[in-house]
């Protein structure tokens, strides 16, 4: 599977986001990719869910078709698993 970390200009916060998002992928022992991108550039990458920030989703929604994943402390792996627990329950 393969997850967009998205911000507004793909190098900053998504980063931080990427790295969280990994390291509870790992500690889940659950194989994902992941990748950063900017806003302007979703439409055009192929993944299986977005996560973001809950400011960039509303313009995310009119832009994609992909789910998308609220994240409100990109560096609270708590909440980052949380948010990707429910993308697996989702997908199922």
């Amino acid at each position: 599977m393969k997850i967009l970390c998205v911000c507004g200009f793909g190098c900053g916060s998504s980063m931080i986001l990427k790295m969280s998002l990994d390291k509870v992928c790992r500690q889940m022992g659950v194989e994902c990719e992941t990748e950063t991108t900017d806003i302007n550039s979703v439409a055009n990458i192929e993944c299986d869910a977005i996560f973001t920030s809950a400011e960039l989703a509303e313009n995310l929604r009119k832009s994609s078709t992909k789910s998308i994943y609220c994240v409100k402390k990109y560096m609270d792996l708590t909440e980052v698993k949380e948010v990707f627990e429910q993308f697996l329950a989702d997908r199922n």
